[in-house]
């Protein structure tokens, strides 16, 4: 399969604000990427990585408003068949086939699934196919409205947070390549946590600083761009679940090398690599709530 390349805004000028670690509390960082109009930090007592100061919450919202939502959604629809591809590889990895049959044999209803930062719709079509009960949250209004208009899905167009869903109403939900765009992953975690039911499940996926390829390329990583706050490691994403109560149940990764990097005998070997010993680029996290807050 070809890679895809990462949707990312031009580097623009916003209004900042430093802001604390969201996972430590700790205000003392030192310089982790240099990139082309913006850098990183390393937060010096937990490792966590992000832009710092970083733009308001205004200002990330606006970036997939009207000026850009438009160019989002066709981004979405020219890649959607090779972003779903990579979504049901991904559960796989995660055990989400081996826990399907019994969900939805043991409910009276169809289980409700929830995929945050839903884009066109396009996974929880194919899930509504197997059973599912289906709800999705896009920010992109055009996003939302095709998933809504042409697949008839529900949807809502905002984040988790405006979302406002009920208490423990939610058995699986689904955030791909999402957490590292949001100004509060810790909110945004307590969120999800809230809103599923006890014994529900969350599969989270993002890149992960760790991986062979962002040691590798430094500030030249793919994923090292402007419209990704945060850059998390194993470490800190299992240490953010696990602060919101989540239990951590599986972590895989995968991808060794990207496309053109190398030729193809030696990324097909690092991307087995990658994945036999757990530093690929994308890290999943399959993880479970067992107890209401």
């Amino acid at each position: 399969m070809r890679d895809i390349k990462t949707w990312s805004t031009p580097v623009i000028h916003e209004q900042k604000q430093r802001v604390p670690c969201i996972l430590c509390g700790s205000d003392s960082f030192v310089p982790a990427l240099d990139c082309e109009g913006f850098s990183y930090v390393r937060c010096r007592v937990c490792s966590l990585v992000q832009q710092n100061p970083q733009p308001r919450r205004e200002a990330i919202e606006a970036r997939y408003g009207d000026l850009s939502s438009q160019a989002y959604l066709e981004y979405e629809l020219a890649n959607e068949g090779a972003f779903l591809t990579l979504q049901q590889k991904g559960l796989a990895d995660g055990g989400f086939f081996d826990l399907e049959p019994d969900i939805l044999r043991q409910q009276a209803e169809p289980p409700l699934v929830l995929d945050i930062g839903c884009a066109t719709g396009a996974l929880l079509e194919w899930l509504r196919d197997r059973g599912w009960d289906c709800l999705g949250v896009e920010l992109c209004g055009p996003a939302a409205d095709y998933a809504r208009q042409v697949r008839k899905l529900n949807i809502i167009t905002g984040t988790i947070e405006s979302a406002k869903l009920s208490d423990n109403s939610v058995t699986v939900a689904l955030a791909s390549h999402v957490i590292e765009h949001v100004n509060n992953p810790k909110t945004f975690v307590s969120e999800i946590y809230r809103c599923l039911k006890v014994g529900g499940y969350f599969y989270i996926t993002t890149p992960n600083i760790d991986g062979f390829q962002a040691r590798l390329f430094g500030s030249r990583w793919r994923s090292a761009i402007f419209d990704h706050l945060y850059l998390f490691s194993k470490k800190t994403l299992r240490a953010l679940l696990e602060d919101a109560e989540f239990i951590v149940e599986k972590i895989v990764s995968w991808g060794g090398l990207a496309r053109g990097t190398a030729p193809g005998p030696i990324k097909h070997m690092a991307d087995r690599l990658a994945k036999r010993f757990n530093w690929g680029d994308v890290v999943l996290m399959r993880c479970r709530k067992v107890s209401a807050q």
